[in-house]
């Protein structure tokens, strides 16, 4: 193999390209798997577990819920979150 085939594959690149998600993209659905009793301990987890904003945090879930990487990895969390999405969209 190529080195031209490894980037078209993203065998060596940790990018989008690359089959399956990265260990922050698998944290980050982890998150959204489990139920919380409060917005503030959710907030908190994603604060001081994973170590980015809430702000970013949704960011980077909105890109997962378009990612058929995350939709391969965990098809209950990411459909569940795909039909709010939409429900918000649709009373917007």
């Amino acid at each position: 193999m190529t080195a031209s085939e490894n980037d078209s594959h993203g065998a060596e690149t940790p990018d989008t390209t690359q089959p399956g998600l990265s260990g922050r993209e698998r944290a980050v659905l982890a998150v959204e798997r489990r139920s919380w009793p409060g917005p503030g301990a959710k907030e908190r987890e994603i604060r001081e577990g994973l170590g980015i904003s809430p702000t970013r945090y949704y960011q980077l879930l909105n890109a997962l819920l378009d990612d058929r990487r995350a939709l391969e990895e965990d098809p209950v969390t990411v459909n569940r979150l795909r039909r709010v999405r939409e429900a918000r969209r649709g009373r917007r």
